[in-house]
C-alpha cells in the first residue's frame, strides 16, 4: 500500500501548488507551457532517483511580480534567473557561495524576504478589501490551530473565494494568452530592471535550492541528504529556461511532503506529473476564473511571518557577522535579495580593507 501512501502525499503538494499556479496566472504566465517544466523536471528526478521536486513557488512568483512591469520582462528576469543558476549548478559553486558569504548572511537574505512577502500579502489585502483581509483572518486562524502550511493555503484560499464569488459575484475573464493551450515563443528582452531582477531571482533561489532542497531531503530520513543541490539547480535552471522562452511561469524548488514518504522518489513524479496533467487539460486555467489572487495573501502572510523569518532571523542575528547579517536583513525587505547580498558582501569583505567595520 506504499504507492496509495506516496499518492496522498503528492495530492497534498499538488493543493498545495494550485493556489500558487493562480498566483502565476494572475501575473499573466500563459499557464499551459508550463507544464514542460514539470514534465521535464520529473524526468531528471527519475533518471537520477533526485527526491526534491519542482513546483510553483510564492517567494518566486512574488519577486518577478514585483520586479518585473509586464510579462515580457517577468520572463525575461526568469530567463536570465535561469542562465545565472545554470552556470552555478554546472560549476558546482552553489555551496562555495554560501561558504564564502557565510550561512548568517545568507539566513539574513531569507529572512528578508518573509518580510518582502509580508509586505505583499498586506498590499493585496489593501488592493482586494474583501477577499484579501478575509484570506490573512482564515490563515491566521488555520495556522494557529494545525501548524500547518497545506491546511492554511486551501482553508484561506478556498474560504475567501467562495466569499468573493458569493457576495461580490466575482468572476474574471483571464487573458487568452493565460490560458491558451499552446506554445508562443517569447523573445527576451535586456535592461537594467530585468538584470536587477535576474541577478535578484538567483540570490532568493541560492537561498531557497539550499533551504528547501535539504529540507525535504531531511524529511527522508536518510543520511548523509540524499539532495544533490548541484543537480537540483540545473534541473530548476533548465526547467524555468525552456518555460521562459514561451511565456510560462516559473517552477522552483519547495519544501515538499513527498520527501516523507514511503518513496520519496515516486512520490515527488507523481506531484510532478498530476500538476501537469492538470495545466494540460486546462483546469487550472478554469479554476482561476473564480479564484482572486489576493485569495493567496493570508498563505503569504504566514510563509512569509511565521515560516520563513523567525528560523533565518534567529540563524541570521547569531554569530561574529550578526550586523552585517541584519542589514542583509534590511535592505533585503526594502529594496530585493540581490540588493541585500551586494550589501551583506560589500560589509563584510569591502569595508574590513579599507579599515572600517561595522
Amino acid at each position: 500500500m506504499h504507492w496509495l501512501t506516496d499518492l496522498l502525499a503528492a495530492i497534498g503538494v499538488v493543493l498545495n501548488g494550485i493556489p500558487q499556479g493562480i498566483m502565476a496566472m494572475s501575473l499573466g504566465f500563459a499557464i499551459f507551457p508550463t507544464l514542460f517544466s514539470f514534465i521535464f523536471a520529473s524526468a531528471v528526478n527519475g533518471a537520477f532517483g533526485a527526491v526534491a521536486p519542482l513546483s510553483f513557488q510564492a517567494e518566486s512568483l512574488a519577486l518577478t511580480g514585483k520586479l518585473g512591469r509586464d510579462l515580457r520582462e517577468r520572463t525575461s528576469i526568469i530567463f536570465g534567473g535561469s542562465v545565472i543558476m545554470l552556470v552555478i549548478g554546472v560549476t558546482g559553486t552553489l555551496t562555495k557561495i554560501v561558504d564564502v558569504l557565510g550561512n548568517n548572511i545568507m539566513a539574513g537574505m531569507m529572512a528578508g524576504v518573509g518580510i518582502m512577502l509580508a509586505k505583499i500579502a498586506l498590499g493585496m489585502a489593501k488592493d482586494q478589501r474583501l477577499t484579501g483581509w478575509l484570506s490573512i483572518a482564515i490563515a491566521i486562524v488555520v495556522y494557529l490551530i494545525t501548524k500547518d502550511l497545506v491546511w492554511t493555503i486551501v482553508v484561506s484560499v478556498i474560504g475567501s473565494s467562495l466569499a468573493a464569488v458569493t457576495l461580490q459575484h466575482y468572476r474574471v475573464d483571464l487573458p487568452a494568452h493565460v490560458t491558451a493551450r499552446r506554445f508562443v515563443f517569447t523573445k527576451p528582452q535586456f535592461n537594467v530592471r530585468v538584470l536587477r531582477g535576474a541577478l535578484s531571482l538567483a540570490c532568493l533561489n541560492i537561498g531557497a535550492n539550499i533551504s528547501y532542497g535539504l529540507i525535504t531531503g531531511q524529511m527522508t530520513g536518510q543520511k548523509p541528504n540524499p539532495v544533490n543541490l548541484n543537480l537540483l539547480t540545473g534541473t530548476q535552471a533548465l526547467a524555468d529556461m525552456g518555460t521562459s522562452l514561451l511565456g510560462g511561469a516559473p517552477v522552483e524548488v519547495i519544501i515538499s511532503a513527498t520527501g516523507s514518504a514511503p518513496e520519496p522518489v515516486v512520490a515527488g513524479i507523481m506531484m510532478m506529473l498530476i500538476m501537469a496533467a492538470i495545466l494540460a487539460l486546462g483546469w487550472l486555467g478554469k479554476l482561476g476564473k473564480y479564484v482572486p489572487s489576493a485569495s493567496i495573501a493570508g498563505f503569504l502572510l504566514i510563509l512569509g511571518v511565521a515560516v520563513i523569518f523567525p528560523a533565518n532571523a534567529a540563524t541570521a542575528l547569531h554569530g561574529a557577522n550578526s550586523t552585517v547579517a541584519a542589514i542583509t536583513l534590511v535592505v533585503t525587505a526594502i529594496a530585493d535579495p540581490f540588493a541585500g547580498l551586494l550589501s551583506g558582501a560589500v560589509l563584510k569583505f569591502v569595508l574590513p580593507l579599507l579599515g572600517l567595520g561595522v
